[in-house]
């Protein structure tokens, strides 16, 4: 059954056992997502790319799975289970019906948009308390998370890695970015791992390194009376073995990059004193600017989207994540 039938269903309320009155959808790169007025129903989509693989049935309920899992470690309410859909004898689609599965969904509690991270900010009302408490939450599952064995110089060949990959994606002449600021960018990081590349190695000997969000933004912590964090990056495990500086310091960009880079700073600080983990500010610094750049890549994969119209809109994205490394290279 293609996905356009199934996407075709899911708009449907009556196509719910609550029958809400109406039903938003979201189409992301790798999902659709459908919200009623109390619950989300997320529907992978079946694509295949270098670093994932969702193109069966069994891929995708096996990930939906470890989505639940993995999301309960930071929002254990939220992520409710899996809900199949289903085939049923007479032609017809359901939710969770008794006939042959055809997909599977992840169903969530619905979270309220104005205490989302992003909107918050945007709307000002983001107060102290609650970027302590989130600085706790985060505190806490970065300090209770085991780290995980890997060898310094592998850490440091990781990076080495990447900067390649962004510099290849962010070269290509079909994007138009500014190509001397690309070059410039990851001379500068390849740079730091010539000189600095020790700081990275002793991150591991500490003991830093664990399984951790992997896409820690702002539209994923909602500010709730005990905040809670969704939406982790669960289709690969790389991506998520992460030093917990490296993590927040991705948090403290995307703050800055909507105006308020106090939030990032401080969630940085909270954690140095819960943890007693006083990372260098020029790692930090080196943190900030490869995860610059990498947004910066994702940002204009966006403009080979099929379903992505306004090409423009993530160029500029992409931009403003090149210009905020630029600032932050001057950091070491």
């Amino acid at each position: 059954m293609h996905i356009d039938e199934k996407v075709a269903f899911l708009r449907q309320p009556d196509s719910y056992p609550d029958k809400p009155a109406r039903v938003e959808v979201v189409k992301t790169h790798m999902s659709w997502v459908f919200l009623t007025e109390r619950l989300v129903y997320k529907l992978k989509k079946p694509v295949m790319y270098d670093y994932l693989d969702f193109s069966t049935l069994e891929a995708r309920h096996k990930n939906c799975e470890r989505e639940i899992r993995l999301n309960r470690r930071l929002a254990g309410h939220v992520y409710l289970g899996t809900v199949p859909l289903t085939l049923e004898a007479d032609g017809s689609l359901r939710l969770d019906g008794e006939g042959q599965v055809v997909d599977w969904l992840v169903q969530m509690r619905r979270l309220p948009e104005e205490r989302m991270l992003d909107v918050a900010i945007r709307a000002g009302t983001v107060d102290a308390e609650d970027v302590r408490k989130v600085s706790q939450v985060l505190a806490r599952f970065y300090r209770d998370s085991p780290a995980l064995t890997l060898s310094p110089a592998e850490y440091r060949r990781r990076f080495e890695a990447d900067i390649q990959s962004n510099l290849t994606e962010l070269s290509d002449a079909g994007y138009a970015l500014p190509g001397a600021q690309v070059t410039q960018l990851a001379a500068a990081q390849r740079r730091f791992l010539t000189e600095q590349g020790s700081l990275l190695e002793q991150r591991v000997r500490d003991g830093r390194i664990i399984d951790a969000h992997g896409d820690l933004r702002p539209q994923h912590i909602c500010l709730l009376p005990a905040p809670v964090i969704i939406d982790c990056l669960e289709f690969n495990r790389q991506f998520r073995i992460l030093d917990p500086v490296d993590e927040l310091a991705y948090l403290a960009l995307e703050c800055e990059r909507l105006g308020v880079p106090g939030i990032g700073d401080q969630v940085l600080a909270y954690y140095t004193k819960a943890t007693g983990d006083a990372c260098p500010a020029e790692l930090i610094g080196f943190y900030k600017a490869f995860r610059a750049c990498l947004r910066a890549k994702i940002a204009v994969w966006h403009t080979v989207d099929h379903d992505i119209r306004d090409h423009q809109r993530w160029l500029d994205l992409a931009g403003t994540y090149l210009a905020l490394a630029e600032q932050y290279v001057h950091c070491w």
